[in-house]
């Protein structure tokens, strides 16, 4: 449609990082690669303890999956043996795919969207509507930021979710990209809830989604079980190497969120001054953005115009054609797309 190769376009449809993997990583990768020669060590120690020490919990407490889609598996699995699993829709796919896999019941909690952000009672009355007789024989499963609306969910009502339900497991994927004043991660609520599960990915923040590396906190009696249900060497050497590298590397975290500080508002603003555009005020490093005219017809002309790739939100039943989502990249890189938009609203009817 855009008359081009992939590498041509400007992709604004995954939400990796334009920072670019750190050179740390890429160095630790060409250090280790005499290690491919031998089997990855089947605990992971090296990792698990940098994980550890990064978030202040027991190695023991960790494990780590080839991507966060890995540990969602397991996490499907988990959730399946509850009575009813609660999912807030929209949600990502992934979710539906793992909850599937294991013949899970799923109950859906649709999101209010009507306006640009949502109130703590929003999101308790979500969970709320669909009542269960006992919520204390069902699962939960949500992510904060939540995709696609990049809306944190007040810890407060999570934890409240926490005493209601037999399992709550939450995905942190885009946790790294708010400054630690702002992150709300539930990790060190882990050692007072046996029934919470937290996934986080590696790859979103440090721009190393090829090699697909994540990893789950929970109490250590689920872990000992989830282990028992995988292959052995999930992680390859240098996706573990990377990946130590990365986590130990504090000037490219900073970069990161120096670089999003400035990007976010400044994209959001100018989506905002445009003709039929409703970006909604999320805090992660993606926008989801509500539009008066066709998703997919903007996305069509911006392929054929400006070789720009936004995503649409069709694969979210509750979004439809009158949304769209797009990563924040950087700040040249929005401006493009900002004029592109603007060009493009011109077009389309």
């Amino acid at each position: 449609m855009a008359g081009c190769s992939p590498p041509d376009l400007l992709d604004f449809s995954a939400s990796i990082s334009p920072l670019g993997p750190p050179a740390a990583a890429i160095a630790a990768i060409q250090s280790h690669l005499g290690d491919i020669a031998r089997y990855p060590n089947p605990s992971y120690g090296t990792l698990r303890q940098t994980l550890a020490a990064h978030h202040q919990v027991p190695a023991d407490w960790i494990m780590v999956g080839n991507g966060a889609a890995e540990l969602l598996t397991w996490a499907g699995r988990d959730l399946a043996t509850q009575a009813a699993t609660y999912l807030i829709t929209p949600a990502f796919g992934d979710y539906g795919r793992s909850l599937r896999a294991f013949d899970a019941k799923i109950i859906s909690c649709p999101l209010p969207l009507t306006g640009t952000e949502i109130a703590p009672g929003d999101w308790q009355r979500c969970v709320a509507a669909p009542a269960h007789p006992d919520l204390s024989q069902c699962g939960l499963l949500l992510n904060t930021p939540h995709n696609p609306t990049g809306y944190v969910i007040p810890p407060g009502v999570i934890t409240q979710w926490l005493t209601q339900f037999g399992l709550v497991v939450i995905d942190e994927a885009f946790m790294d990209f708010l400054p630690p004043s702002q992150q709300t991660s539930l990790i060190d609520r882990v050692a007072d809830f046996p029934n919470l599960v937290v996934v986080r990915s590696l790859t979103k923040f440090y721009s190393l989604p090829g090699l697909r590396l994540g990893y789950g906190i929970a109490q250590p009696e689920r872990l000992v079980r989830w282990q028992q249900w995988r292959d052995p060497w999930p992680v390859n050497v240098l996706a573990a190497a990377a990946a130590v590298a990365s986590l130990q590397d504090q000037a490219y975290q900073a970069a990161s969120w120096q670089w999003l500080g400035a990007a976010r508002p400044q994209l959001e603003a100018a989506l905002a001054a445009l003709p039929g555009l409703y970006p909604l005020a999320g805090q992660a490093n993606y926008l989801l953005v509500r539009t008066d005219k066709s998703a997919m017809a903007l996305q069509r002309v911006l392929l054929q115009r400006h070789r720009i790739l936004i995503r649409d939100c069709m694969s979210f039943a509750e979004l439809g054609d009158r949304y769209f989502r797009i990563a924040i990249k950087t700040i040249a890189e929005n401006g493009r797309l900002v004029n592109a938009l603007a060009d493009a609203l011109t077009v389309v009817d």
